[in-house]
C-alpha cells in the first residue's frame, strides 16, 4: 500500500471517529427521545456527507471510482433498510424506552464498523488469493435473493439468540433498566442491564446482515477503500434513518422484494464478470430503478383484501 493510500485510510478513519465522538459527547450527551425533525436533519447530514465524499472520490480517484462508491453506497444503504425492521422488533420485544434507543444504536453501529472492517479485509484477501471465490460469492447472493423473495416473514425471537443465552449464563441481569447504562454495580458485584442484552442482539444481528451485504459490494468493486467507505457511510446514517422511518416502515411492504432483486442482480453480475463486465453506470441505474419501483409499488399498489368465506 502506497503512502498516499495509507494517508487516505488514516484521514477517513480519523474523520469518522471525530464525527462519532462529536455525536456522543455533544449532540446526544443526555438521553432524549429523537424527534422526527432531528432524525430528518441528521439523515440529510449523513446523505450529504456521503455525496460530498463521492465528489471528493471523483476528483482524487476519477469518475469510475466515484460511480463505484455511489453504487456501493446505494446498495449498502438499501440493504441496511432490512436492519431497521429487525431493530424495531428488538426494541419492541425488550420494551426499550425511546430515549435509550439511540445509545444502543450508537454502540451497536460502532461495533458494526469494526466487524465490517474485519469482514471486508477477509473478503478482499480471499478474492485476491482465490479468484474462484467470486463465483461462490455470486451464487451465494443469488441464493440469498431468491430465499428473501420466496420466504415468508420470519418470526424474530431475540431470547433464543445464542449470544443472549451465553450472556445470561455467565452474567447476572438486573430486573429492569438502569437509565441508559449497560452495567451497574450492586452489592460489590457487576450486573448487566437489559439494555446490554439489547446491544448484544443488535450486534449479532448485524453480523448476520454483513454476511449478505459484504459480498454484494464486492460485486461492484474490489477496491477495499471504496468497499469500506461505502459501508461506513451507509451504517453511520442508519441511526437517523431508523428514527425517521420507525413509524412508517410498515408502508414499505414491497421493499423486501426489491432487495431480493438487487441481491440477485449483483450476484449475477459477480458470477459473469469473467465473461461480461456490466458497466458501473448500468449497475447504478438498475439498482436505483429496482429500489424506486419497489418504493412506488409499496405506496400505490394496494394488497388484495381477503374476502370472508361464506358458510
Amino acid at each position: 500500500m502506497t503512502p498516499d493510500r495509507i494517508f487516505l485510510w488514516v484521514v477517513f478513519n480519523v474523520f469518522v471517529l471525530g464525527i462519532l465522538a462529536l455525536d456522543l459527547a455533544v449532540f446526544h450527551r443526555k438521553a432524549h427521545v429523537v424527534s422526527l425533525r432531528e432524525a430528518l436533519a441528521w439523515s440529510c447530514v449523513w446523505v450529504s456527507l456521503a455525496l460530498l465524499f463521492g465528489i471528493g472520490v471523483y476528483f482524487v480517484r476519477g469518475g469510475e471510482k466515484a460511480l463505484e462508491f455511489i453504487t456501493g453506497y446505494l446498495i449498502e444503504w438499501s440493504l441496511s433498510m432490512d436492519n431497521l425492521f429487525v431493530f424495531l422488533v428488538i426494541f419492541s420485544y425488550f420494551a426499550v424506552p425511546a430515549m435509550y434507543q439511540h445509545r444502543v444504536l450508537f454502540w451497536g453501529i460502532l461495533g458494526a464498523l469494526v466487524m465490517r472492517a474485519i469482514f471486508i479485509a477477509t473478503g478482499a484477501a480471499l478474492l485476491n488469493a482465490f479468484h474462484w471465490m467470486i463465483y461462490v460469492f455470486g451464487l451465494f447472493l443469488v441464493f440469498t435473493g431468491l430465499k428473501l423473495l420466496f420466504a415468508g416473514d420470519e418470526k424474530i425471537e431475540p431470547e433464543k439468540n445464542p449470544a443472549v443465552r451465553l450472556v445470561r449464563r455467565f452474567v447476572k441481569i438486573t430486573a429492569g433498566f438502569e437509565g441508559q447504562r449497560f452495567f451497574v454495580r450492586k452489592d460489590g458485584k457487576l450486573w448487566a442491564t437489559p439494555l446490554f442484552l439489547v446491544l448484544v442482539v443488535v450486534e449479532t444481528t448485524d453480523v448476520i446482515f454483513a454476511v449478505d451485504s459484504i459480498p454484494a459490494i464486492f460485486a461492484i468493486t474490489l477496491d477495499p477503500f471504496i468497499v469500506y467507505t461505502s459501508n461506513v457511510f451507509a451504517i453511520l446514517g442508519l441511526r437517523a434513518l431508523f428514527f425517521l422511518l420507525a413509524g412508517v416502515m410498515g408502508m414499505f411492504r414491497y421493499l423486501k422484494v426489491g432487495l431480493s432483486f438487487v441481491l440477485c442482480f449483483v450476484g449475477v453480475k459477480m458470477t459473469i464478470v469473467d465473461f461480461y463486465k456490466i458497466p458501473i453506470g448500468v449497475s447504478l441505474a438498475v439498482v436505483g430503478a429496482i429500489l424506486l419501483f419497489s418504493i412506488l409499488a409499496s405506496r400505490f399498489v394496494r394488497p388484495k383484501e381477503v374476502e370472508p368465506s361464506s358458510v
